[in-house]
């Protein structure tokens, strides 16, 4: 046999070896990037180029942005990152809706790499904090069933809606005057939520195009990607590509979502009203879905199926895996054993669903894969809570091991328990809020909210969660 023969059936043993040795995760980036995908070879392959690790994600009020936060707070641990969390003044958002400020970053958590909980958005403030090459993301929602999400969770809190008779939407969308009170507490809610939220003038007339020409422009000039939550897998192989992820970064499991008796379908007719309202809003929407389907269509759409089916796969191995080889119940929080697992919930009107870990879980798992498994099911309040607490701990030892004439504390690698997936591996041995109201029990924002100017650095704001929820 020749040497090239020889040469070549090596190649091919060491090929069969190595799919067989790496299983799942070989498999997807074999299939993503090697079979025909000619539109993404621009695009380097996992492992060819470094992650990056800076990143400011907006929250956006009722998109899947909880789902988002969750995800990016599990990469920030198994990465060794920091996390920017909010000062406890600000419960676990950044004293929402006030504008963004680093005085509302909890000293433990700086510098950081990664932030992520809610805020009212600040350009200035933000580049301030944040490394030079930080990369901006948001994610936004179609108007209509956002708007209704927001009228059902914050009917006991949003005085607009509080005072319509009998809680009714059409009542409110039929004379929405009669209702909103601009300046009043909470009235970001109630009009242009996703406006206020990226630091724009929820109140601006709809006929003042001037304006949102160019909020929409700015917008646009900020964020690298403006996801779109009801292509949320979509977006986030757009995300993944950006950021020059691995599969294993972007696997999620649907957070905060409501029960379909707490959802109430809208009339004909009700849409229109709902944009018309949130006109702004409705424009940023459109803009930035048209946005998404343009990039979509560069990476090519076989290529993009390919990678959404290849993710979802990946999601019910994971989640098999850590619920017992079945696919997980939605539990009310009442069902929910660990309190760690308990969602908040606003009202007795709304319904929020979370999951339960199996009782037997720990039967033949290690401790970090256990970790994993209750991380990615663990609700917003809990998980920021549970992280400052890791934060912290990593400042305080490196503020102990100092030299005294540094003016910083040593910023140690924080160790984490959380494994690489797609699949927990077994082990072989048995195995809202502004203000001071407890994590644990608040959760809308509250606060007084000034006037709003134009996102970007001449911005001068005076003050200041899946698919579906």
């Amino acid at each position: 046999m020749s040497q090239k023969k020889i040469f070549l059936v090596f190649v091919a043993i060491s090929t069969v070896s190595l799919l067989l040795h790496h299983g799942g995760h070989l498999s997807w980036t074999m299939e993503a990037f090697h079979i025909g995908c000619p539109a993404l070879r621009s695009h380097p392959a996992p492992g060819l180029k470094p992650k990056h690790t800076n990143v400011v994600f907006l929250k956006t009020h009722k998109t899947a942005s909880t789902t988002m936060q969750n995800l990016l707070f599990r990469f920030a641990e198994r990465n060794n990152l920091t996390a920017a969390l909010p000062v406890q003044a600000c419960s676990h958002q950044f004293c929402y809706p006030r504008s963004f400020t680093s005085h509302f970053v909890h000293p433990h958590t700086l510098p950081p790499n990664i932030i992520t909980s809610h805020m009212r958005f600040n350009k200035a403030e933000l580049q301030r904090l944040m490394p030079n090459d930080t990369i901006y993301i948001t994610i936004l929602r179609e108007p209509g069933s956002m708007f209704e999400s927001l009228f059902s969770y914050y009917n006991q809190y949003c005085q607009s809606f509080k005072r319509v008779p009998n809680g009714s939407l059409e009542a409110f969308l039929e004379e929405p005057w009669k209702y909103y009170r601009p300046d009043e507490k909470d009235s970001m809610y109630a009009r242009n939520t996703l406006t206020f939220d990226l630091g724009g003038d929820k109140d601006r007339p709809a006929k003042d195009e001037a304006y949102a020409r160019g909020f929409v422009a700015e917008v646009d000039r900020v964020f690298s990607l403006v996801m779109i939550a009801e292509y949320f897998d979509e977006s986030l192989v757009l995300l993944r590509h950006l950021l020059s992820w691995d599969l294993d970064d972007i696997l999620y499991v649907k957070l905060n979502m409501r029960t379909p008796s707490s959802k109430r379908s809208l009339t004909p007719g009700l849409p229109s009203k709902i944009r018309a309202w949130n006109s702004l809003d409705a424009r940023l929407y459109d803009h930035f879905n048209a946005s998404l389907w343009r990039q979509l269509s560069a990476l090519g759409p076989a290529c993009v199926a390919r990678e959404v089916r290849l993710l979802r796969q990946a999601q019910e191995r994971l989640m098999r895996s850590c619920f017992g080889g079945r696919m997980p119940l939605l539990r009310s929080a009442a069902q929910i054993k660990n309190k760690d697992l308990r969602p908040w919930q606003p009202s007795g009107k709304v319904d929020i669903v979370g999951y339960d870990l199996p009782v037997n879980l720990s039967r033949g798992f290690s401790s970090q894969a256990q970790e994993l498994c209750l991380k990615l099911i663990m609700p917003e309040v809990q998980y920021t809570r549970v992280l400052l607490r890791s934060q912290s701990l990593r400042y305080r030892r490196g503020y102990q091991l100092r030299p005294q004439q540094q003016t910083h504390p040593i910023q140690q690698p924080m160790r984490t328990v959380l494994p690489r997936h797609p699949q927990v591996q077994r082990s072989q041995a048995p195995g809202p809020a502004s203000g001071t109201r407890s994590t644990s029990t608040s959760k809308p924002a509250a606060g007084t909210q000034g006037r709003t100017t134009k996102i970007g650095s001449r911005s001068a704001q005076t003050q200041a969660s899946q698919t579906e929820k």
